[in-house]
């Protein structure tokens, strides 16, 4: 199987399994997980999505040696089939979509780590925008989110060079949310989902949709879709539990409705 799935706790875990290649991605894994995130936005048992690797690596990325087999997809193919609908399905989830990088994330790997809302790395992991070592450019969404969350110099920077970047310097960099050290990642990536999963994920799913807004709207438009979105937000059962959990001084019983 190129991906393991499972659902504990209303956390959705799903492992890129191609550990021999580092989890580089081919069609029928690309394709693989399009369907599997799919099927989270429509399952009411899942409430949160989390994203990792086997073995060493996140994932390296796409699998050069199908990228360049005669008989393999064109590279447009590859990033408008398999890549670009990826990247829109994880913006467009109206859940919690958490990436556990647990190695090298380099490439597209890269790339779809930065585009989940939350992104905890391994001491020991690294990032690597590692496309122009092959003469291509960044895809997956890294040229409008990497400059967007670390400025267009550090962007261009590293697409540029291909450098490595630590987990640490990717925290410092505020390119991901957290590193974590080895001895407790795992520990803490499932108490962070989980915690999540138990939370308003209905208000989650709309916040997400006024960040992805937020930018290319202007001061008004934001404002405007704020106040659409939290009218939205305020006829939820989730919003109801949450008044009368406060006013009872209770803890609030969340179902992402």
């Amino acid at each position: 199987m190129e991906l393991i799935t499972s659902l504990s706790n209303g956390v959705c875990k799903i492992t890129f399994n191609r550990p021999a290649v580092y989890n580089s991605f081919n069609k029928s894994m690309a394709l693989e997980l399009q369907k599997e995130l799919d099927r989270c936005a429509h399952d009411d048992e899942v409430r949160t999505v989390l994203l990792t690797g086997a073995g060493k690596a996140f994932c390296a990325g796409q699998d050069l040696a199908e990228a360049t087999d005669p008989n393999g997809p064109e590279l447009e193919s590859i990033v408008r089939d398999h890549y670009n609908p990826i990247i829109l399905k994880i913006r467009a989830l109206e859940k919690p979509v958490i990436a556990a990088v647990n190695g090298v994330a380099a490439g597209a790997g890269a790339n779809i780590a930065l585009a989940c809302d939350l992104t905890i790395a391994t001491e020991q992991a690294s990032f690597i925008q590692a496309f122009s070592k092959i003469g291509l450019i960044p895809d997956s969404g890294g040229t409008y989110f990497l400059p967007r969350i670390i400025g267009f110099q550090k962007a261009l920077g590293l697409m540029f060079t291909g450098d490595k970047v630590s987990a640490k310097e990717a925290e410092s960099l505020n390119m991901i949310y957290k590193c974590i050290s080895e001895e407790e990642f795992e520990d803490y990536v499932i108490k962070l989902c989980e915690k999540l999963a138990l939370m308003p994920t209905r208000a989650f799913g709309l916040t997400k949709k006024a960040v992805n807004q937020s930018l290319s709207n202007n001061l008004i438009d934001q404002l405007c879709l704020e106040e659409k979105l939290q009218t939205e937000a305020g006829k939820t059962e989730d919003f109801e539990e949450g008044v009368k959990a406060f006013l009872e001084k209770r803890k609030p019983k969340f179902k992402g409705k």
